[in-house]
C-alpha cells in the first residue's frame, strides 16, 4: 500500500470510505475532477514532473488540514504515485498511499449484496461501485444453481459472488443489449460453456452472435426458481424484465429507483415517442400490474458527479418495491400522452461512445485489449441510460 510497493489500494480504499479518518487527494485537472471523482476527495492538480516548492507544500497542508493517513489517487497512478513520493521526501509525511491504478483501479471494485428475498431463493446485487451498474446472481439454495443477469465484462465478480455463495452458473442473460457499458454476458457463457439468453425481439437488433431466445412470459427454471420474461420494451425493442419467483423483478433500463429508462437511443429522435410510448405500456401494463410487495432490483444507480450515489448508498441494496414505485416516483402519474411530452423533454445528453458500446454488445465490434474497454467508458456519464424525475410540473394530468 505504501507509493514504493505500489500495492493495490482500490478496494482498502473503497473499505475505508465510512471511517473517512483520511486525507483522499485527486491530483487530476480541475475539469476531470469535476466530471468524476471518489466522493470527498479534494482536488490538488499536479503534474507528473512537478515538485513541492514551499508555497505549494504550504497550499497542500492546508488542503489536508493535518489529517492522516493521505491517500492519493489519479487517472492511471502515475502522478499520485509521484505526489506521494514527493510528499514523503519532505519528511513531514510517513503515511502516504497512492491507488494503484487510480480511477481506472476505483472504477473497478465491486461489491456483492445480499438482497432479502424469498425462503429458498438466494439474491446478490453485484455492484460496480464508481459507475452505478448493477448485475445480479440468482440461485435456488437447494439445488445450488445460478443464474447471471446484466453481467459487466469483469466477469471474475460474478463468478466469485456465486462461489461464495454455495452457487455454480448455469444460465447467463441480459435484459437487453446495452449501450451504456460492455457486457460481459457472452464472455462469461463461453467462459462457463452455459446458455447465453436474449429476449426474442433481439433479433430486431441485428446481433451478430448465437443466443437462447426467450419468448414473452417464458420461464426459464434455476433449480428450483422460476425466472419469468417479462416483455418490456421502451429503453430497447427487445428489452425484457425477469420477475424472480414472484418475489422480486430486475428491471434493467427500464425502470430504476428514481427514474425511468431514455428512449432514444436505439429509436432515434424521431422515434423516441414511439419508445416512450412502448415504455409507458411496459411499466403500467406490465411492471405495475405485479404485487404491491414485489421489490424491485434496476440496472443502475444514479451516480452524482460528486460520486456519491442518489438515493442509495454502496454496499446497500438498491431497491424499491412496486408499490413504492406507484405511490411515490411523480412520473408514473402521468397520463400516457403526458408521460411521453414529459420523457421527451427530459433527456439528459447522449453518452459519448454509446454507438462504439454498442456495436460491441451486438457482435458487430471488437475490442483489440482489455484497456481499450476501460477507455471506452472512461469516467463517469451518471445520466447515461437514465431520465431522472425529481419532480414533475405541478400541472400534471393524473392517470
Amino acid at each position: 500500500m505504501s507509493p514504493d510497493g505500489r500495492a493495490d489500494l482500490p478496494r482498502t480504499l473503497y473499505d475505508w470510505l465510512d471511517a473517512r479518518k483520511f486525507a483522499l487527494v485527486d491530483t487530476r485537472p480541475a475539469e476531470s475532477y469535476d466530471a468524476w471523482h471518489v466522493p470527498g476527495a479534494a482536488n490538488f492538480p499536479f503534474g507528473p514532473d512537478e515538485s513541492f516548492d514551499e508555497e505549494r507544500l504550504a497550499t497542500f497542508r492546508r488542503l489536508a488540514d493535518g489529517t492522516r493517513p493521505v491517500v492519493t489517487v489519479c487517472a492511471k497512478g502515475v502522478t499520485s504515485l509521484r505526489l506521494a513520493e514527493q510528499l514523503e521526501a519532505t519528511g513531514d509525511y510517513d503515511d502516504v498511499y497512492a491507488v494503484d491504478d487510480g480511477m481506472r483501479g476505483w472504477s473497478q471494485v465491486y461489491e456483492a449484496v445480499p438482497v432479502e428475498a424469498a425462503d429458498g431463493l438466494e439474491l446478490l446485487q453485484v455492484q460496480r461501485v464508481a459507475k452505478g451498474c448493477l448485475g445480479y446472481v440468482v440461485g435456488c439454495r437447494e439445488t445450488g444453481t445460478a443464474a447471471v443477469v446484466d453481467a459487466t465484462r469483469h466477469v471474475s465478480e460474478f463468478e466469485d459472488a456465486a462461489d461464495a455463495a454455495g452457487l455454480e452458473i448455469a444460465h447467463v442473460l441480459d435484459t437487453h443489449v446495452h449501450a451504456d457499458h460492455v457486457s460481459g454476458g457472452r464472455q462469461l457463457a463461453e467462459r462457463l460453456d452455459v446458455p447465453y439468453y436474449l429476449g426474442a425481439r433481439a433479433e430486431e437488433r441485428d446481433v451478430a452472435y448465437d443466443y437462447e431466445p426467450l419468448a414473452r412470459n417464458e420461464v426459464l427454471d434455476v433449480g428450483n426458481v422460476a425466472l419469468k420474461a417479462l416483455y418490456t420494451p421502451g429503453h430497447t425493442t427487445e428489452a425484457v424484465s425477469y420477475l424472480v419467483d414472484g418475489d422480486a423483478v430486475l428491471t434493467g433500463d427500464t425502470v430504476f429507483v428514481d427514474s425511468t429508462g431514455r428512449t432514444e437511443l436505439e429509436f432515434g429522435a424521431e422515434g423516441a415517442r414511439t419508445g416512450a410510448r412502448l415504455q409507458y405500456d411496459s411499466i403500467h401494463g406490465t411492471l405495475l400490474s405485479e404485487p404491491d410487495s414485489v421489490t424491485v432490483l434496476p440496472g443502475h444507480a444514479t451516480v452524482l458527479d460528486s460520486g456519491e450515489w442518489k438515493h442509495a448508498t454502496p454496499g446497500d441494496p438498491v431497491s424499491t418495491t412496486i408499490g413504492r414505485l406507484r405511490t411515490s416516483l411523480d412520473v408514473l402519474e402521468l397520463d400516457e400522452e403526458a408521460f411521453v411530452d414529459y420523457v421527451r423533454s427530459h433527456l439528459p445528453e447522449k453518452p459519448p461512445n454509446y454507438e462504439a458500446i454498442l456495436a460491441v454488445n451486438r457482435g458487430v465490434l471488437d475490442l483489440g485489449s482489455d484497456a481499450e474497454a476501460t477507455e471506452l467508458r472512461a469516467g463517469t456519464e451518471p445520466l447515461f441510460c437514465v431520465v431522472i424525475t425529481p419532480s414533475v410540473p405541478s400541472e400534471r394530468t393524473r392517470r
